[in-house]
C-alpha cells in the first residue's frame, strides 16, 4: 500500500474517532422554593462517546459567580450508580462513591476527617447523576403508573436507602409537554423526610424542573439546601477544553446567601 494512502486512512480513523466524541453544556438555575432568590447556578459539560454518556463535570457557583464547587462523574463502571467525587470549597468537604472489583463503596472526607463504607450490591443501587438514567430505563413502567424501587446511595451517611418513584402526572412546562414524577423514602423515613419532584419533557429525553433537597448544604453546613432547579430545554455542543477549564478552575469560598 502506498504511504501517501497508507496517511490517508489514519487521518480518515482518527477523523471518526474525534467526530465520535462530543461535550454538550447546559446550566440549571437553582433558587429558593417561591423562586424569590437565585441560590447558585450549576453548569453541566456532558461528554459522549458513540452518542453514549461517559462523563460530566458540574460547576456550582454563587449567585455572584464564585466558583464554590465542582462534581467529576464517570459512568463507565455503571451508568446507574456512577463513580463521582465532589468537593465544596466552603467547607473544606469532599464525598464520592468509587467501584473497585465490582463492589461500590461510598467515601466523605469533611471536618471529621475520612470516612468509607462497601455497600450492599444490589441491581437497583443508584447514586447522584444515575438517577437521570434509572429514569430513562424505567420510563415505560414509569408512565404505566407501576411504582418503581431504587437504593439511593447517600455518601455522607455512608449508606443507601430505600426509595420509591412514580408519576404525579401530565403536565405543561414552559409551554412544553412534561410528566412530573415524585420521589420519597421508604419506611418510616418517608413520613419525616420531604420528597424530591423531577419534571422531565414528555419523551423522557430531558430533566427541566428539579424541586426539593439538594446535594448542596448551607453555608454553615448543617441543612440540606432546598431548591427549585430550572434547566433549560435544550443543550449545546461546545469545545472540549470549555469541559476541561471547568475541571481545572480554582474553587473558592462564597456565601449563599
Amino acid at each position: 500500500m502506498p504511504r501517501s494512502t497508507i496517511v490517508l486512512l489514519l487521518l480518515a480513523i482518527s477523523g471518526a474517532a474525534t467526530a465520535a466524541e462530543s461535550v454538550r453544556y447546559e446550566q440549571g438555575l437553582a433558587w429558593d422554593l417561591q423562586k424569590k432568590r437565585l441560590l447558585y447556578t450549576e453548569s453541566h459539560w456532558s461528554r459522549f462517546e458513540n452518542n453514549l454518556l461517559s462523563e460530566r463535570t458540574v460547576l456550582y457557583r454563587c449567585a455572584d459567580g464564585t466558583p464554590f464547587a465542582r462534581k467529576v462523574i464517570s459512568y463507565a463502571p455503571s451508568r446507574l450508580a456512577p463513580a463521582f467525587d465532589f468537593k465544596d470549597a466552603r467547607l473544606g468537604y469532599r464525598e464520592g462513591l468509587r467501584w473497585k472489583n465490582g463492589r461500590a463503596s461510598v467515601w466523605f472526607d469533611g471536618s471529621g476527617g475520612y470516612r468509607e463504607r462497601q455497600l450492599q450490591n444490589s441491581p437497583d443501587l443508584v447514586a447522584d447523576a444515575g438517577f437521570d438514567g434509572f429514569i430513562r430505563s424505567r420510563w415505560p413502567q414509569l408512565l404505566g403508573d407501576r411504582r418503581q424501587q431504587l437504593q439511593f446511595a447517600v455518601p455522607s451517611r455512608l449508606d443507601s436507602y430505600g426509595f420509591h418513584l412514580q408519576r404525579i402526572g401530565a403536565a405543561v412546562y414552559r409551554e412544553q409537554a412534561a410528566q412530573i414524577f415524585r420521589l420519597g423514602l421508604d419506611g418510616w423515613l418517608g413520613l419525616v423526610a420531604p420528597d424530591i419532584e423531577v419534571t422531565y419533557s414528555s419523551n423522557g429525553s430531558r430533566l427541566l424542573r428539579f424541586k426539593g433537597l439538594s446535594n448542596i448544604r448551607d453555608d454553615d453546613g448543617g441543612a440540606t439546601v432546598k431548591a427549585l432547579i430550572e434547566f433549560p430545554l435544550t443543550d449545546r455542543e461546545v469545545p472540549a477544553a470549555e469541559k476541561n477549564r471547568a475541571q481545572a478552575v480554582l474553587l473558592k469560598s462564597c456565601q449563599l446567601s
